[in-house]
């Protein structure tokens, strides 16, 4: 049962919105382009200066394809089972493993094969990353880094520096990832006699 009161579900609206709309790679000027929403709307509605209201939150819910209760947080009865959504960007596919407002995201990221490899095309974004390959070869590039890893290696970085991510060989690659804002940071327990033969991955 969720013992939440409506404040406190309406504060949590808020911070779930921004991290939905970063986790798609959305710019508010994008979402405001394809919601009809203003741009200060939809920022005072991320910060929590506005309060959500149906008329605001249905253009949202069909932008990024979830149900309505997905954005209030409203608690699944009866079903245990989770419903994923993958969500397909540059070619790749991202499956959302956790539901939780702001904080930490975790993602299933799955690199499709391709013919040969691709070259990389660093991108930069608020935020801070932890990954750890599952199958197949990843190749990161991270500022001046540009590293292998193979399965079972794991790597955190921060995403405000130029970084890319990409098959290492041209064969398929999965790996999970967690995402969190700026200042929230995944922390591995890592063997310390391996420090230098991690290249600068912790």
């Amino acid at each position: 049962m969720d013992h939440r009161t409506d404040d406190e579900v309406l504060d949590a609206v808020g911070p779930r919105l921004r991290a939905l709309r970063r986790a798609r790679g959305i710019t508010l000027a994008g979402l405001a382009a394809t919601t009809g929403v203003s741009e200060s709307t939809l920022s005072r509605l991320e910060s929590g200066q506005r309060r959500p209201s149906l008329e605001l939150l249905l253009p949202l819910a069909r932008t990024y394809d979830v149900p309505l209760d997905d954005l209030v947080g409203a608690p699944r009865t009866g079903d245990p089972r989770i419903h994923l959504k993958p969500i397909r960007r540059f070619g790749m596919t991202f499956v959302p493993l956790s539901r939780r407002p702001g904080g930490v995201h975790a993602f299933k990221m799955i690199i499709p094969a391709q013919p040969e490899p691709l070259e990389p095309a660093p991108q930069t974004h608020e935020g801070f990353e932890w990954l750890y390959v599952l199958s197949g070869r990843l190749r990161l590039v991270t500022g001046e880094r540009d590293l292998t890893l193979p399965p079972g290696e794991a790597a955190e970085f921060d995403t405000s520096l130029p970084h890319w991510l990409g098959s290492a060989d041209g064969g398929a690659v999965e790996l999970l990832i967690l995402f969190g804002l700026q200042g929230v940071r995944a922390h591995v327990r890592t063997d310390p006699h391996r420090a230098d033969q991690a290249g600068g991955r912790r």
